[in-house]
């Protein structure tokens, strides 16, 4: 056992560990989840994820927002509520969307979860606001997992 110990640090003296986070790294990897309704919070984690990239300034950067259940509230279309009884709330509200263009720019993509689509009654169309085929994943879960093993850092403010 000593013996690894002592190989073990020898190698950290001759070849310094670099730090695994910090501005060396060649490529931002991130997924944020939203599952949540709360206007507040939905506002909060936008600008936490404007904040970050603020923070890494002009470095590379993947960011990926995967939104599922009460998440897509974020991108319900206010008149479209009165239709949509499984939502408590509809968010893309003026300043929402301008805030989802803003990060949209910056190239942040937003995943929405197919089931969630299907299970609650959703008109991609008319419901949801700036929703493509291409920003449809079929479960949420499932894309969260999948790009944690793709090596994206998970978080969920």
């Amino acid at each position: 056992m000593k013996l690894v110990k002592f190989i073990a640090f020898f190698f950290f003296i001759i070849f310094p560990c670099q730090p695994l986070m910090g501005d060396d790294l060649e490529i931002y990897k991130v997924v944020y989840h939203i599952n949540e309704d709360d206007p507040s919070r939905q506002a909060s984690i936008l600008r936490n994820i404007q904040n970050h990239i603020d923070a890494i300034e002009n470095k590379k950067s993947d960011i990926r927002v995967v939104l599922h259940g009460d998440g897509l509230s974020i991108l319900i279309i206010p008149v479209a509520l009165k239709r949509l009884k499984k939502f408590n709330f509809a968010n893309a509200h003026i300043q929402t969307v301008a805030n989802i263009d803003a990060l949209k720019l910056q190239g942040v993509n937003f995943k929405v979860c197919s089931n969630t689509i299907i299970n609650r009654g959703i008109d991609i169309e008319n419901d949801l606001y700036d929703v493509e085929s291409q920003d449809i994943v079929k479960s949420g879960i499932n894309e969260l997992v999948r790009l944690q093993n793709l090596g994206y850092v998970y978080i969920k403010p």
